[in-house]
């Protein structure tokens, strides 16, 4: 694996999350693109404010509209890396605490390939999987999906 390119790809409140945590995006299957699905969906919008006139048909709008974005949720899929199973419950438990607790709870998410940053808070965590056995010593692996929210969409 080559470690070196996974430096700086995501970075969260200011901290490198493979340097620190060797936590990355992953994908579901080789070739996937949920990650980049789920940063890259644009945000609902609104209800405009619509007055409906018996006398007439149809419903009558502001020739102003004032577009105002909805909250999203943004699911995430990370994988984390260790060299052995103390190191990679360490860094797990530390990586979702952090992403729990971020800067008062928020979270500025910055994809550096894609010049973006989203400001988020953690929701939940619904999935993981392991991808080693944690029983043993050794190399471990494992993915899991984060859910977030991003109030004022970015976008």
């Amino acid at each position: 694996m080559d470690t070196e390119a996974l430096k700086n790809l995501v970075v969260i409140n200011g901290t490198d999350i493979w340097t620190e945590f060797g936590a990355f995006l992953t994908e579901e299957k080789k070739g996937g693109r949920e990650n980049l699905t789920a940063i890259m969906t644009a945000s609902k919008v609104k209800a405009h404010v619509a007055v409906n006139i018996r006398e007439q048909n149809g419903s009558k709008y502001s020739k102003h509209l004032d577009v105002k974005n909805e909250e999203r949720d943004v699911t995430l899929h990370f994988a984390l890396f260790a060299e052995t199973k103390s190191e990679w419950l360490r860094r797990y438990m530390d990586f979702i605490t952090f992403l729990k607790t971020g800067d008062n709870g928020w979270l500025n998410v910055r994809f550096t390939e894609l010049n973006l940053t989203m400001r988020m808070f953690f929701v939940e965590s619904p999935a993981y999987k392991p991808l080693t056995y944690l029983w043993k010593e050794g190399v471990q692996a494992s993915r899991f999906k984060v859910k977030f929210r991003e109030p004022v969409p970015s976008f």
